[in-house]
């Protein structure tokens, strides 16, 4: 919605509302007084025609921009989206054994490090960009960086794992949003937003639980967008045993919401790399009041000027 800085300024507005009255009365009056003129030959030759349609335009132009320039003299501003100047994303992609499953071609970690490195060429330059994996345990294989190869390299590097610990990745990607909070701000300057993006497609089967992850990501004030990754059907062989790997929605939309984050399903490579693209424009920008008031200035100057030719053009004069 538009607000505006001034907003005593909209007073103007009777003004031009005023200008409209008197004129609408000058046409009534006019009307009258040829009402009255019983000689109407005659009246042709003492009235001379004056294009009548052509000269409401030009006032309705000049009426116009005198409305305008009111509005934007009242200082408007507007919800603008702009590119964030600083924030920092850990990235943190499962490893578990069930990413095996080729439910999704060609199997589910091969389509998420395709997208995750995606993901890393999508999201503006200005925002650190971390990494995190979890299988047995949550490690932190990249810090925070602007250097996009030295993630890249690590998606591309990543090998599974037993066990599914979903709460300990989350664990790791704060411990490491701090240590770099604390390494790259001063006192004086204010935290960046950041953000954790956790794809996975299992069960929290080891370590802390996912509910004392989010409580720990509420308190950080880090929204925890999940992907919930692979269909229901998926299934891995284990030591010549085929196994079911649903994935887990509940628990990932649970973690999303409690945290303030976003929650996709993702079934296919096309599919997960819309949903990275979708979660890097939600982070690499934000919403703010910016002043609009130049385009009603100028809106308003082009109106008066075309008020003006017009006048110029159809009775040789401006008014």
């Amino acid at each position: 919605m538009m607000h505006f800085r001034s907003p005593y300024w909209l007073f103007l507005l009777l003004g031009a509302a005023a200008i409209a009255l008197v004129y609408l009365l000058l046409q009534l009056r006019k009307r009258t007084f040829v009402a009255r003129f019983s000689n109407t030959q005659l009246l042709a030759s003492v009235v001379p025609r004056r294009p009548g349609w052509r000269r409401h335009l030009t006032f309705s132009l000049l009426l116009v921009s005198l409305v305008v320039l009111s509005l934007g003299v009242a200082g408007p501003t507007a919800a603008v989206r702009v590119p964030r100047e600083k924030a920092t994303v850990m990235l943190a992609i499962d490893v578990s054994l069930s990413m095996e499953a080729t439910d999704v071609v060609p199997t589910r970690l091969q389509a998420a490090q395709q997208a995750a490195a995606n993901f890393a060429d999508i999201l503006p330059k200005q925002i650190n960009l971390g990494l995190v994996k979890f299988g047995r345990s949550g490690d932190v294989l990249v810090p925070p960086t602007l250097d996009r190869n030295a993630v890249k390299h690590a998606i591309a590097g990543l090998q599974l794992e037993e066990y599914t610990a979903i709460g300990e990745g989350v664990f790791a990607c704060l411990d490491a949003l701090t240590t770099f909070s604390k390494t790259s701000t001063t006192s004086n300057d204010k935290p960046a937003p950041a953000r954790v993006v956790l794809l996975s497609d299992g069960y929290n089967t080891v370590g802390r639980t996912v509910s004392e992850a989010a409580a720990a990501a509420k308190k950080a004030d880090t929204p925890v967008s999940t992907i919930a990754f692979g269909t229901d059907n998926g299934t891995v062989d284990v030591q010549g045993t085929v196994q079911s790997v649903p994935s887990d929605k509940v628990t990932l939309r649970g973690l999303a919401q409690s945290t303030g984050g976003s929650f996709h399903t993702a079934t296919s490579v096309e599919e997960l790399k819309s949903v990275y693209k979708d979660i890097g424009s939600q982070i690499g920008y934000t919403t703010e009041q910016r002043d609009i008031s130049w385009r009603f200035m100028l809106a308003g100057l082009l109106l008066a000027l075309g008020a003006g030719a017009t006048s110029l053009l159809w009775s040789g004069r401006l008014a």
